[in-house]
């Protein structure tokens, strides 16, 4: 089958990215990492001997970093529906992290020890309707978002990405009511095209469900 014309220019984008060629030479997964050492270098999210779990993690680029900082008195937990090539210092779990099965192979691996940070660079499969596609982003951020509310001590922090646009208001309201403290990041790394921001949110407080 002959390569459509929006498959050749992204071909095109992605061999000519900095980030990509980037992430080849120094040898990360993905150019994703850089997304997330940029907003680490601003706001501190890592800790080392801190527990993160890492939603949707495959490829592998933000577990990658975030097992760096930790280090081995750390601990990465990497959820995703896709496999993930094994990556030292991370136990990766393949599923649905909605799915009770899987919540329990978290608290498995967590040995009872409480999650310091939350990760979610999570999007869905684009099918190319817009506000089809955006709905489902931001209810994956949501999703996330009740998982970390969950999971996290109360001081720690969650990180996810979200698409600006229809919804977007609201989600933000709504993880504002959830944490005292929300920000919005838009790394360098971002493709400037992209509508994708992340919210780092700390201090969860007290609700009543």
């Amino acid at each position: 089958m002959k390569p459509s014309k929006t498959s050749k220019q992204w071909m095109r984008e992605h061999v000519t990215d900095p980030y990509v060629q980037r992430a080849q030479k120094e040898g990360y997964r993905s150019r994703a990492a850089y997304k997330l050492l940029e907003i680490d270098a601003r706001d501190r999210l890592f800790k080392p001997g801190m527990v993160v779990v890492d939603l949707g993690a495959a490829p592998g680029g933000w577990s990658e970093v975030a097992a760096s900082k930790v280090g081995r008195s750390g601990k990465v937990i990497a959820l995703d529906m896709l496999a993930m090539d094994p990556l030292p210092g991370v136990d990766f779990i393949l599923g649905d992290f909605r799915e009770a099965g899987v919540l329990e192979q978290l608290r498995d691996l967590l040995q009872g020890k409480p999650v310091g940070l939350v990760i979610s660079d999570m999007a869905p499969n684009i099918s190319g309707v817009a506000s089809a596609d955006q709905a489902r982003a931001l209810d994956l951020a949501e999703l996330a978002m009740e998982f970390a509310l969950e999971h996290l001590r109360p001081e720690g922090s969650f990180l996810v990405k979200v698409f600006q646009g229809p919804g977007f208001e609201s989600f933000y309201k709504l993880i504002r009511s959830r944490f005292t403290k929300v920000v919005s990041r838009k790394p360098r790394a971002s493709r400037d095209r992209s509508s994708e921001v992340y919210l780092l949110a700390g201090e969860k407080k007290e609700y009543i469900v």
